[in-house]
């Protein structure tokens, strides 16, 4: 399975915004949940927000209503507008298959994810 290619990450102010896109293959993208995921460092990889292939949607409660998921269907493309940023969003993120449902997820490989960085 070709990877998922994650892109728009940075350095950005607090309070500033980012527009996260990935770029996954149609094994992985086609009528599944997709999700975006970050792991910071020291700290495992946490799901941040679920959209399904109708678009319902699920986001942690670390980020609701600062965060957007979005999907396009026709390109496999999943994105993620972020908002209001806080230093402690500060990660890696990723995206991949997820669950609204919850756990277990039959994840496809992951890509190299990028970074996003929030000053204080």
């Amino acid at each position: 399975q070709v990877q998922p290619v994650e892109f728009g990450g940075g350095l950005v102010q607090a309070g500033g915004s980012l527009r996260l896109s990935c770029l996954a293959s149609g094994n992985i993208f086609r009528a599944n949940d997709m999700a975006w995921y970050r792991q910071a460092p020291g700290n495992q990889r946490e799901v941040v927000a679920v959209i399904s292939s109708g678009g319902s949607t699920h986001y942690a409660d670390s980020v609701k209503g600062r965060f957007t998921i979005s999907r396009d269907n026709d390109r496999n493309k999943v994105y993620l507008q972020m908002n209001s940023l806080k230093p402690e969003d500060t990660a890696v993120y990723y995206c991949n298959r997820g669950s609204l449902r919850g756990p277990p997820v039959n994840f496809g490989p992951w890509g190299r994810g990028t970074q996003v960085t929030v000053s204080s």
